[in-house]
């Protein structure tokens, strides 16, 4: 279920962000009078089809999900003579300007789909968790820059920070500046301080996707009481005899004070058989086996068994930071969150490009579905975040100037414009050779980050 749940959730993000990026092409291609011969979404053989509108445009669902196109009519298709009417409609016949706003309006409209997937997320509200610290690892670079425990962030750099989903963001960017960092807390006195990590200590932190766990650095965690709250029936737990209410007290006498250190001993021990000593409301203490089912999560054999915990919101609430926006005040975070996030892509792209970056932050298909899958289990809010996310990664990749993508288009158009005249067809078809080759190559390093990344 697992699977079928990841694949769905990833064949929604492509179907969704696809059709995003070539309606782009397709409304301004018409909107400046072009003909449009076919809308796609998906490659090879068409699974769906229909014809619509006066140009009898066809619009297709095809077998491979991995893309789409638009097709025009182009007289250098060299698919027969184009009816005379037809001709002021040819894609190859439209002034520069507008041949470059057609092939621009793909990625501009997959930053535009971004903006509108934040500005929806910061009106519904998000609640995150207050970014308190937990624990200092000792001579970590958190402690030698005097963090410690109970401290609260308040800004990193000169950005807010009111959750940890704001702490890793600005993390994440401050550590591709490479300059000496200020961080200012709250510490566990209520006084205002202000910490400093040093340029030399950022360098190679980026190197694993837990920033926060490479400062060392643990959140803080509310201890849960280890009381079952749901069974899945069937189930691990309800098979040996768990009920509601149950508190598990220990686990081969190793005792077990909170929810989470019961989830740890779980997830260690797949299809180990363990003797749990729980205490049950009305019957006093009582002892029994449980053998934890193996699944596999992020690439890692853990064991489950099916159970759920016991919701204490009073415990939660004061750790709990709920952010919801008007529509105005929402529509400029989320076009702030969009510029910072293409620029922060940009920058981690050229990094990697000169080899100061890690290649760990590289995905391919298999990574964005787990994350797809991940997100979509969360909720709507995380899986709305995570497509602007993959919007704004799609739209910034193809104004890459490579030939092929959206931005090889373009650089061909810009050399137009130079010289006065089209580039040959020879030049051309050299420039799409070694654009394949780098596509290939591209794709090809993404795979083996993702197996590498799966197979520990």
């Amino acid at each position: 279920m697992d699977t079928l749940w990841t694949l769905a959730a990833f064949i929604l993000t492509l179907a969704i962000l696809i059709t995003v990026h070539e309606f782009g092409h397709f409304w301004v291609a018409r909107r400046l009078g072009v003909k449009v011969l076919r809308f796609s979404i998906g490659f090879g053989r068409p699974l769906w089809s229909w014809r619509l509108g006066k140009d009898q445009t066809e619009y297709v669902i095809a077998l491979i999900p991995l893309g789409g196109y638009v097709k025009m009519l182009d007289e250098r298709e060299g698919e027969g003579p184009i009816p005379e009417s037809d001709l002021a409609r040819a894609f190859n016949r439209q002034a520069l300007w507008k041949r470059s706003a057609i092939i621009v309006a793909g990625p501009i409209f997959n930053l535009l789909f971004a903006v509108l997937a934040y500005w929806l997320v910061f009106m519904m509200g998000e609640t995150g968790l207050r970014p308190i610290i937990g624990e200092v690892v000792p001579d970590s670079i958190a402690a030698r820059a005097g963090f410690q425990a109970g401290d609260e962030f308040l800004m990193v750099g000169e950005r807010p920070t009111r959750t940890w989903e704001e702490v890793i963001q600005a993390l994440t960017a401050a550590t591709l500046d490479r300059q000496d960092l200020s961080i200012q807390v709250r510490d566990p006195s209520q006084d205002i301080r202000n910490r400093f990590i040093l340029r030399g200590d950022l360098k190679g932190i980026d190197e694993s996707a837990d920033i926060v766990a490479d400062l060392g650095l643990k959140p803080y965690r509310v201890l849960l009481p280890p009381v079952i709250g749901e069974l899945i029936p069937g189930e691990p737990a309800d098979r040996a005899g768990l009920r509601v209410g149950d508190r598990i007290l220990a686990i081969d006498d190793q005792a077990i004070e909170s929810w989470q250190e019961l989830v740890e001993q779980v997830r260690r021990r797949p299809e180990e058989r363990l003797l749990v000593r729980i205490e049950r409301p009305g019957a006093g203490l009582q002892t029994l086996e449980l053998t934890p089912r193996a699944t596999e999560h992020d690439g890692r054999r853990i064991g489950r068994i099916g159970a759920g915990i016991k919701e204490r919101p009073d415990l939660m609430e004061a750790y709990r930071v709920h952010l919801a926006y008007g529509p105005i005040e929402a529509l400029g975070l989320a076009l702030t969150k969009t510029y910072e996030t293409s620029a922060l892509l940009l920058r981690a792209l050229g990094q990697m490009l000169i080899g100061e970056g890690s290649l760990k932050h590289l995905s391919g298909p298999i990574g964005i579905a787990e994350t797809a899958g991940r997100t979509a289990a969360y909720g709507l809010d995380a899986f709305i975040k995570f497509l602007a996310v993959i919007s704004i990664s799609l739209g910034v990749l193809n104004l890459l100037p490579i030939p092929l993508l959206d931005g090889g288009h373009l650089l061909f158009n810009l050399i137009e414009w130079i010289k006065g005249s089209p580039l040959s067809e020879e030049a051309m078809l050299r420039g799409q050779r070694i654009g394949i080759l780098l596509l290939a190559a591209l794709m090809t390093l993404a795979f083996y980050v993702d197996l590498s990344r799966l197979l520990g």
